[in-house]
């Protein structure tokens, strides 16, 4: 292959999340700490990697797993010279094509600001080798007489080597913008192994149902307590005809709160729970979904309010009747919702007089305790449903003769259209749940499998947020 010639220039890093995860990968292809360490022969050094590994994914055979790479230089970049449907099938016939993206400007041409860091650039880019850039309909909306977007040579190699460094799959990416350079470096340093084995294996060669989030989570939490940092996840698919792009975000007190539960038996247990519970496998036993990458999911929140959210998760959890839990068990991932609620919603309620009635009425109201139970279940996460239900058992506890716990005042914040409500509510119904448990109120729950108790003990001392290659290892929930 002809070796690239040298550039003189470096590398900027910008606040463009593509732009800076490509220069991420670079620094990371390089051997270097920081892209503002790259030199202009590491340039050199990465580009001739990426027209390598471009070149044998562009003329891979179908049915090879190296196949699998030019599938995800398809996804972000479906109109370039590497992927297009009439590219050359010929290595002589290709290679210059791939070489003109990466070499150096010439000596002497115009010159034009780079759209990402304003370094001087000779050449314009489109959309055909620039992800997510121009329209959904069109290979270019520029104005009429405009070439492209100029982009410098530094640019030009970090949005290149972007796959590297972004966790990929066949129809997409995903990369990263941090607060904390060193969570940004993790992701990318992961992720440039990830590719490297998608290269050599393809994709079946990856562990099942693996995810971005919790590859990030394990950057945030190696940060430790003492450095909140705010994550954001930018996936995108650059098709022609319909890119999207879809955008979550951690809260700045998720490396405390990643902290506080690796730090603390209880709520450590109630993550491991969460996780062996949201793990899926098929007939033969095999892994179809991670249980820590779904559980990891569950701290990002989606730009557009399509997410799902921990605590919403955990009260399904815990709310399920045909699901038991040992004693144990609950009050552990009842910790865990009352930790998440503290360190990252600011929240710190006190909710046990109010679940001391509800559960008072449950254990001693007229009829059978299951039918109340179904009747708070019902009611639970409603405002208007939960006041007239408290009010029912305010009456009929002090009709009885018994002990109130607790006053209107208490009820207030559960049963107004207020921020928070919603999640008091379901914290409540977890505090209630677990009183009934720990009064052995009867309320026909199945009884919980000793066989089940004894797997899930063998998996509690395991780590959280488990490494993709520890996926085989998950135990059934």
């Amino acid at each position: 292959m002809s070796a690239l010639a040298v550039d003189p220039s470096g590398l900027s890093m910008t606040s463009h999340p593509i732009q800076r995860a490509g220069a991420w990968a670079v620094a990371v292809l390089a051997g270097r700490a920081t892209p503002r360490e790259v030199t202009g022969p590491d340039l050199d050094a990465v580009a001739a990697r990426l027209v390598e590994d471009v070149m044998t994914a562009a003329l891979a055979p179908k049915d090879s797993t190296a196949y699998d790479w030019w599938k995800v230089l398809f996804a972000l970049y479906p109109n370039s010279k590497a992927t297009h449907s009439k590219r050359p099938r010929d290595h002589a016939a290709l290679l210059p094509e791939i070489l003109a993206l990466l070499v150096p400007d010439a000596s002497g041409s115009p010159t034009w600001p780079c759209t990402f860091c304003g370094v001087p650039a000779a050449v314009v880019w489109t959309k055909s080798n620039l992800p997510m850039y121009d329209t959904n309909k069109a290979l270019n909306t520029l104005p009429p007489g405009v070439a492209g977007w100029p982009v410098c040579r530094g640019c030009r190699v970090a949005a290149w080597a972007l796959p590297y460094g972004a966790w990929v799959t066949a129809g997409s990416a995903t990369v990263l913008s941090c607060e904390q350079d060193a969570a940004e470096r993790e992701f990318t340093a992961r992720n440039v192994l990830r590719a490297k084995r998608i290269m050599q294996l393809g994709f079946d060669g990856l562990g099942a149902g693996a995810r971005p989030e919790s590859v990030v989570l394990r950057a945030l939490k190696a940060l430790g307590p003492d450095l909140p940092a705010a994550a954001t996840l930018w996936s995108f698919k650059n098709d022609n005809q319909d890119p999207w792009l879809r955008v979550t975000r951690t809260r700045r007190a998720v490396p405390l709160f990643l902290a506080t539960v690796e730090g603390n038996a209880e709520p450590r247990r109630g993550w491991r729970l969460l996780e062996l519970a949201l793990t899926r496998r098929d007939k033969k036993g095999q892994p179809v979904t991670s249980g820590p990458a779904e559980a990891a999911r569950l701290l990002f929140e989606a730009e557009d309010g399509r997410s799902r959210s921990l605590l919403s998760q955990l009260h399904q959890l815990l709310d399920e009747p045909e699901k038991s839990w040992s004693l144990r068990n609950r009050a552990a991932l009842t910790r865990l919702a009352f930790i998440y609620a503290e360190e990252i919603l600011g929240m710190n309620p006190d909710l046990k007089p109010v679940a001391t009635v509800i559960a008072d009425w449950i254990e001693h109201g007229s009829g059978a305790p299951r039918g109340r139970l179904a009747e708070y279940r019902n009611a639970a996460l409603s405002d208007y449903k939960l006041g007239a239900l408290l009010m029912q058992a305010h009456f009929r506890l002090t009709l009885d003769g018994r002990a109130v716990a607790a006053t209107p005042e208490d009820w207030r914040p559960l049963i107004q259209q207020r921020p928070r409500a919603w999640e008091q509510r379901m914290l409540l119904s977890a505090t209630v749940l677990q009183l009934l448990q720990e009064r052995g109120v009867a309320v026909n729950e199945r009884p919980v499998d000793p066989d089940d108790e004894a797997r899930t003990e063998l998996l509690m001392e395991r780590p959280i947020l488990g490494g993709e290659d520890d996926d085989d290892d998950m135990g059934a929930a």
